[in-house]
C-alpha cells in the first residue's frame, strides 16, 4: 500500500490544479444534485420487534388518525384573569382557528374545544380539550404517518399559528409529533467559534498561516461535499433529520485531525532536503496509511451500530460514515494538492521565533522522563480519578428529549408548559393503546377499567371501536411527565402486569404505543446491545493493533484505556445532563436523560480516534524500541516526538465539539461535551501520563509476542519507508522560515 499512496500523494503534488478541478467538479455536481433533487431528511424511530412499534403497525393497517403524526395548538388568554368559559370571542376565535388548521394539506381531523365550550363548561372538561381552570384549550390535529408528510407541512402549520395569533387577545403555540419529526435545530456561531479556535490552534502548532490554513482548506472542502450528500445519500436510506450537524461535527474534527498529522509529517520531509513532490509522497505513504488505518476504523465501528437493530441508528451511521470516508479520501488526494500548491512558501508568514519547537521537544522529553521516574505513583493516581469520573455511570438513564427540554424561545416548549399547566404533566405523553380485537369487543370496557385503575394512570378517554378492522383505540394519559423513569415503569408495568389478567381468557392482545412508549423501547434495546457492540469494538482493536505493533499486552493496554476514557466521558454526561452539575454553564435549561443511541455512536468515534493518537505515539515508541532495545528510552522518546502533535489535534477536536455545545438543541449539546470530554482525556490524561507510566512499569513484556502467533499474523507496517523509492537528492534550499526535524523536537 505504502507504494500505491506514495504515487497518489507524489501525482496530486506534481499535479495539484488538476486534482483540485476534479474536487471542484465533483463538489459542484453533489452541491448542485441535492439542492435540485435532494430528499427531505426526516426522523423515523421505527423499531421492529418492540411492542409499541406493534401499536403503531396494528393502527396503521387499520388506517387509524391515531397510527399518524399528531401536532397540539394551545390556545389561552393574553390577559391574567382571562378564561375561555362563558367567552363567545373564545369560542369564535376557537372556531376559525380550527376551521384554518382543517384546511391545510393533509389534515385529516381536528378537535373542536369549541363545540365543547358551547355544551357548558363541565362537557368541555370532560371532553379533555378544555383545562379545569378553563384557560387553556388544545386543538389536537391528526396527519397521516411520516412517509406521507414532509417539512412543508410544519412550516405551513406554523404560519397558521402565527396568523391567528395577531392581535388576537390570544396566546397561541403549537407541539407535538410534527415538530419532534420535522424541526431542525437552530443553528448560531457555535461551530464558527469551534473552528476559530481550531485556527488559533493550527497557527500557534504549525507557527505559520499558510500551514495553518491547508487542514482548514481541505476539512472545509470536504465537509462541503459530505454534508451536501445526506439528501441524496437519503434515496438509499432514511437519514435524519440530525445526522448533518453530528456528521459535521465529526467530519470537521477528525478532517482538521489528519491533515495535521500529514502536513506536520510533510514539513519533516521538507527538513530532511527532500523536494515538494517526494515530502508530499512520502507524507501520505506514512501518515496517509495512520489516517486510512483511523479513518477505516472509525467507519467500521460506526457502521457497526447495525448490531443495535435500530433503523435510524444504523441509517445516521452509514450518512456520517460516508462523511468520515470522504475525509480520508480528501486527505490523501486534495491535501497533497495543496501542498504541491503551496510548495516551499508553507512557512512563510511564520510566528515562531527560532527553536521555540526544539525547545517544546526538550520540554515534553522531561515530563515523559518524570511520568516514568514515577510510574507507580501517575499510573495508581490516574486510574483512581478515571474511575471516579466514570463512576456515575452506574446511574445512567437512557431517554429522549422532548418538547419540555427545549429553550423557552421555541413555541413547543411554550405549548409543552402550557399543557402541563393546564392538564397535568401527563398530557404531553400520552399513551396509545391498541387492541387487536381478534372477534372479541367486549374486551374493551374491562381493560379500559384496568388500565384506568392503574395507580400510574390520570385519566382514560373514550374507546374508539373500529368494528371492520378489529381493532379498539384508547388514550391513556400517566400522571407524570414523559422525562419521568416512572412513566415507562407504568409502560412496563401495564404490559407486563395490567393487560394479562384481563386479556388470559381472550383471544384479544394489547399493544401501548406512542412516543413515550417507543422511545423506552428503544433506550430498552440499546441497552441489551451495548455490551455486545463495546465487546465487538474491543476485539476488533485488540486485533488491529496486535497486527500493527507485534504485541499482546499493548492491545490489550490500549483497550482497558480506551474503556476507562470513554467511560469518563459516560460520567460527565450523567453527572450534567441527569444531575445538573454545571448545567446553566453549557446553556442547558433542564436535566434530561442521556439520549439513548449517544452512548452507542460515541464509543463507535471514540474508538477510532483513540486508535488514532494510539498509533502515532506507539509506532515512534516500536520504532525507536526496535533501533535500541531499550524499553525506558523508548517510551521517553515517541512521548517527546509526538506529544506536540498529539496535544494540537486534541485542541483542535476539543475545540470543534466544544462548539457545538453552545448550540440550542440538547442532542447536539450531549453529543459535542461527551466527544470533547473524551477527547481531553484520551490525548491528556491517558496518552501523555498512564499510557507512558504502564508501558514504563511493562518493561520489555509490552512488546512480547508467542513465537507461534508472530508466524502466522500478516505484517503491517503503517508507517514504513522500506518500500518507497530512494530520496530523492534535491534539496530545497529556498524553504523559508524553520522547518522543524524530528531531532530538532527531541533536542538530540
Amino acid at each position: 500500500m505504502s507504494s500505491l499512496l506514495y504515487r497518489l500523494g507524489s501525482g496530486a503534488a506534481r499535479h495539484p490544479w488538476r486534482v483540485i478541478s476534479a474536487w471542484l467538479v465533483v463538489a459542484v455536481a453533489v452541491v448542485a444534485s441535492s439542492a435540485a433533487f435532494g430528499q427531505t431528511l426526516e426522523d423515523s424511530f421505527s423499531v421492529p420487534g418492540v411492542d409499541s412499534q406493534e401499536a403503531v403497525d396494528l393502527l396503521s393497517a387499520a388506517g387509524s388518525d391515531q397510527a399518524g403524526l399528531t401536532a397540539r395548538v394551545v390556545v389561552t388568554p393574553t390577559a391574567a384573569d382571562g378564561s375561555l368559559l362563558d367567552s363567545t370571542s373564545a369560542q369564535q376565535m376557537l372556531i376559525d382557528l380550527r376551521s384554518d388548521l382543517l384546511a391545510l394539506p393533509n389534515v385529516l381531523d381536528v378537535d373542536d374545544p369549541a363545540a365543547a365550550l358551547a355544551r357548558g363548561r363541565d362537557a368541555a372538561v370532560a371532553s379533555g380539550a378544555v383545562s379545569l381552570d378553563g384557560k387553556v384549550a388544545v386543538l389536537s390535529v391528526s396527519y397521516p404517518v411520516i412517509d406521507d408528510l414532509d417539512a412543508t407541512d410544519l412550516e405551513r402549520l406554523v404560519e397558521t399559528v402565527e396568523a391567528n395569533t395577531e392581535g388576537s387577545g390570544f396566546q397561541v403555540e403549537a407541539g407535538g409529533d410534527l415538530f419532534f419529526a420535522f424541526s431542525e435545530a437552530e443553528t448560531g456561531p457555535s461551530e464558527m467559534i469551534g473552528l476559530l479556535i481550531a485556527m488559533i490552534v493550527l497557527l500557534v502548532a504549525f507557527g505559520s498561516v499558510i500551514a495553518m490554513g491547508l487542514p482548514i482548506g481541505m476539512a472545509l472542502f470536504g465537509l462541503a461535499v459530505g454534508v451536501s450528500s445526506m439528501s441524496l445519500v437519503a434515496y438509499l436510506i432514511d437519514v435524519p433529520s440530525w445526522a448533518p450537524q453530528i456528521g459535521s461535527m465529526i467530519g470537521l474534527g477528525v478532517g482538521i485531525d489528519y491533515a495535521l498529522f500529514l502536513v506536520t509529517r510533510h514539513r519533516e520531509f521538507l527538513a530532511r532536503g527532500l523536494d515538494v513532490v517526494d515530502a508530499a509522497g512520502r507524507a501520505v505513504a506514512t501518515a496517509g496509511q495512520a489516517v486510512i488505518f483511523a479513518g477505516g476504523t472509525v467507519v467500521i465501528a460506526i457502521l457497526g451500530l447495525a448490531v443495535a437493530g435500530v433503523p435510524f441508528m444504523t441509517a445516521a451511521g452509514v450518512a456520517i460514515s460516508v462523511i468520515v470516508l470522504l475525509m480520508v479520501v480528501a486527505s490523501v488526494t486534495l491535501l497533497p494538492a495543496f501542498l504541491g500548491v503551496a510548495g516551499t512558501r508553507i512557512d512563510r508568514f511564520s510566528i515562531h521565533r527560532r527553536g521555540a519547537a526544539a525547545s517544546a521537544g526538550r520540554g515534553w522529553q522531561r515530563w515523559g522522563r518524570h511520568v516514568a521516574d514515577h510510574a507507580w505513583a501517575y499510573a495508581i493516581g490516574v486510574t483512581a480519578l478515571l474511575l471516579a469520573l466514570t463512576a456515575p455511570v452506574l446511574s445512567l438513564n437512557l431517554g429522549f428529549p422532548d418538547d419540555g427540554t427545549q429553550p423557552v424561545s421555541q413555541t413547543q416548549r411554550r405549548a409543552y408548559d402550557l399543557m402541563a399547566d393546564g392538564f397535568g404533566p401527563g398530557i404531553n405523553g400520552p399513551f396509545v393503546i391498541a387492541i387487536d380485537l381478534a372477534g372479541d369487543e367486549t374486551i374493551v370496557e374491562p381493560l379500559a377499567a384496568a388500565v384506568a385503575g392503574d395507580a400510574g394512570i390520570a385519566s382514560v378517554g373514550d374507546a374508539r371501536v373500529d368494528s371492520e378492522a378489529g381493532i379498539a383505540t384508547l388514550v391513556a394519559l400517566p400522571t407524570t411527565a414523559p422525562q419521568d423513569s416512572a412513566t415507562f415503569e407504568t409502560v412496563q408495568r401495564l404490559r407486563a402486569e395490567v393487560f394479562p389478567p384481563v386479556l388470559e381468557s381472550s383471544p384479544a392482545s394489547a399493544h401501548v404505543g406512542g412516543n413515550t412508549a417507543n422511545f423506552g423501547d428503544v433506550a430498552g434495546r440499546v441497552t441489551d446491545r451495548l455490551p455486545a457492540f463495546i465487546g465487538a469494538v474491543i476485539l476488533l482493536s485488540f486485533l488491529l493493533l496486535m497486527l500493527v505493533f507485534r504485541s499482546v499486552l499493548v492491545p490489550l493496554k490500549a483497550a482497558l484505556l480506551n474503556l476507562l476514557s470513554i467511560g469518563a466521558s459516560y460520567g460527565v454526561l450523567v453527572a450534567v445532563f441527569q444531575w445538573g452539575w454545571g448545567k446553566d454553564l453549557i446553556g442547558l435549561e433542564t436535566t434530561i436523560p442521556v439520549v439513548s443511541f449517544i452512548p452507542m455512536f460515541l464509543f463507535a468515534i471514540l474508538f477510532g480516534l483513540s486508535m488514532d493518537y494510539e498509533v502515532f505515539l506507539l509506532s515512534r515508541v516500536r520504532e525507536h524500541y526496535v533501533e535500541t532495545g531499550d524499553n525506558d528510552a523508548s517510551v521517553v522518546h515517541g512521548l517527546a516526538t509526538t506529544a506536540r502533535v498529539i496535544t494540537s489535534a486534541a485542541l483542535i477536536m476539543i475545540s470543534v465539539f466544544g462548539g457545538f455545545v453552545l448550540g440550542s438543541d440538547p442532542t447536539t449539546k450531549m453529543f459535542g461535551l461527551g466527544l470533547a470530554v473524551a477527547i481531553f482525556v484520551d490525548a491528556t490524561i491517558v496518552r501523555i501520563v498512564l499510557v507512558p507510566a504502564t508501558m514504563k512499569l511493562l518493561g520489555d513484556a509490552n512488546w512480547w509476542l508467542p513465537a507461534w502467533l508472530d508466524r502466522i499474523l500478516p505484517h503491517v507496517d503503517i508507517d514504513s519507508e522500506a518500500s518507497l523509492p530512494g530520496e530523492s537528492e534535491r534539496a530545497v534550499g529556498s524553504v523559508e522560515g524553520p522547518v522543524e526535524t524530528e531531532r530538532a523536537l527531541v533536542g538530540r
